[in-house]
């Protein structure tokens, strides 16, 4: 149901609550009959929303038609305008084979998710181990080889590395939570098992990287001369997640 969306996920503001559901109604009256379900994920469906945040949402879909399509987009845009929404489309059909190709993300909706309409479609679904291995050691690669070329990309702005710092912590969160979860520890959210595998890296020169990234999520800026070393220590974690992802094979 769209009635009092922003009261059904603790921490939204009543403007993200309104835009949610505007964007559920327009979704509804463009898809009809197409629209399977409306899912909230991430920061958004935990109540966290930050200053760096989108407001992911996952749309199962039966049919994806250009002109029902077409009529959303506009609502679309101002939604994206207005709330920083980012909209993932998946057929109903392709759910499985989605979730098996990119398991931890599929693994970061289930832990964190609302559904603002429809049916919870995300509740059926069934990764395999072995598709959450090889999928997490792929992830955190190419975190790895993003890192590198954000660095030297963008690294004489110690403004816009903080913005990837920002921007990473998503997925290297993420990571983790599935790293721990195959590992059979427990954890509260991605925040926490992120925060768990740093510590048991017993690393030093990485400890305080979880402080790092929140206030780069929370004030997109971190101390002067400090994005430069913590992009490099993000680097060095990435690594060691992939190395213990490995052991799991």
């Amino acid at each position: 149901m769209t009635a009092n969306v922003e009261s059904s996920v603790s921490g939204l503001t009543p403007e993200i609550g309104q835009l949610l559901e505007n964007l559920v109604e327009a979704a509804k009256s463009c898809f009809g009959d197409d629209l399977a379900s409306v899912i909230l994920y991430g920061s958004g469906a935990e109540g966290r929303l930050r200053i760096t945040s989108d407001l992911n949402l996952l749309f199962v879909l039966r049919k994806f038609e250009q002109g029902r399509v077409d009529a959303f987009r506009e609502p679309l845009r101002v939604a994206r305008v207005a709330g920083k929404a980012s909209a993932m489309f998946v057929l109903e059909a392709e759910l499985p084979a989605a979730a098996e190709a990119f398991a931890v993300k599929f693994d970061d909706i289930g832990r964190r998710r609302r559904v603002l309409y429809g049916a919870d479609a995300i509740a059926r679904l069934t990764i395999p181990r072995a598709a959450k291995i090889a999928r997490l050691q792929q992830v955190v690669l190419n975190l790895s080889l993003r890192l590198r070329e954000r660095y030297a990309a963008v690294g004489l702005r110690e403004e816009q590395l903080a913005g990837v710092i920002a921007e990473m912590s998503g997925p290297l969160r993420a990571a983790a939570a599935t790293l721990l979860e195959l590992e059979g520890a427990a954890f509260s959210s991605p925040k926490e098992a992120f925060e768990k595998f740093v510590e048991s890296t017993k690393d030093e020169k990485t400890a305080q990287v979880p402080n790092y990234i929140t206030e780069a999520r929370r004030t997109h800026a971190l101390p002067p001369g400090a994005a430069g070393s913590v992009m490099f220590q993000l680097m060095v974690l990435a690594e060691a997640l992939r190395l213990r992802a490995e052991r799991l094979a």
